[in-house]
């Protein structure tokens, strides 16, 4: 099934989407859904048609960051072996790991603004949402434990990100991370069959890779954090990049003011983001 955190009337809700729209569930954003012990039962009640309000028209919702308020925000920075390749690095024994925070995420259509940075570059990834608590988790109990999946685009400030050998600083920018538009659950996605990660920058194709090549799967990923961080309801984990960024092309490229950066996983949905960078709009 779909889920979703809309805004509709001024209100913020989570929902469950159907036929014609979306269903209220009792959470404000899926975050706080989540962060209920019986959320898994009251989907299955959601999904029986046997409670909650009306449902709200398509027409007359905007769709939100589905999870707002995570506790950990993390990411693997290289994760599928062409983008490696093409950053000039060698196949990883272990993931390479960073953290964003809750403030970097924004929503699904939000405009980028990141007026600080000339070398803006993207990065279409699946993310992974986490629906139970893992401590030192092995792979099965981690696959266990996924709540869904849903679209993010990590992008990127590489200039800042050169200033120092930490990646930090150039990738945790405030609104600058859009996740959405759904989270689709877990039982109804496999990403280890394949799953196609699509970006385009003004309609042209700049990025496509498949789920299937990720060096270390979703399950691999969080039982590998869990050893030295728990990891509760909520807590997003992005799973890297394919090929195809602007950093890695010859000569480089990177995004200007007034781009349009659409970032699309079919069977879970599509971000579609403005860029709005002032200090490289002459360029």
């Amino acid at each position: 099934m779909k889920l979703a955190t809309v805004r509709h009337g001024g209100r913020t809700t989570a929902a469950l989407v159907v036929a014609g729209g979306y269903q209220p569930l009792p959470a404000r954003n899926l975050s706080e859904l989540l962060a209920l012990p019986g959320w898994k039962a009251i989907l299955k009640e959601a999904s029986s048609g046997h409670c909650g309000p009306d449902v709200l028209p398509a027409s007359e919702v905007e769709l939100l960051n589905p999870v707002p308020s995570p506790a950990k925000v993390i990411c693997c920075g290289l994760n599928y072996s062409e983008h490696i390749l093409e950053m000039g690095r060698e196949l990883p024994s272990f993931p390479t790991l960073f953290a964003k925070f809750a403030d970097t995420l924004t929503d699904p259509d939000a405009p980028i603004v990141a007026d600080e940075s000339v070398d803006l570059d993207w990065e279409a990834e699946l993310a992974v949402v986490v629906g139970s608590t893992l401590k030192d988790a092995s792979e099965d109990e981690a696959a266990a434990a996924i709540a869904g999946y849903t679209v993010a685009n990590d992008i990127s400030m590489r200039d800042w990100q050169r200033r120092t050998l930490q990646w930090f600083q150039g990738k945790a920018f405030d609104r600058t991370t859009p996740l959405g538009p759904v989270l689709v659950t877990a039982d109804a996605l496999d990403p280890e069959a394949g799953l196609e990660v699509i970006c385009t920058l003004n309609g042209e194709e700049v990025q496509r890779g498949n789920t299937k090549t990720l060096v270390f799967s979703a399950a691999k990923l969080l039982s590998y954090i869990s050893t030295f961080t728990v990891l509760r309801p909520g807590d997003v984990v992005l799973t890297g990049t394919p090929g195809g960024v602007g950093m890695g092309m010859v000569p480089p490229r990177f995004l200007k003011d007034g781009d349009e950066l659409v970032t699309e996983i079919p069977g879970i949905g599509t971000l579609s983001n403005r860029i709005s960078l002032r200090i490289n709009a002459s360029l």
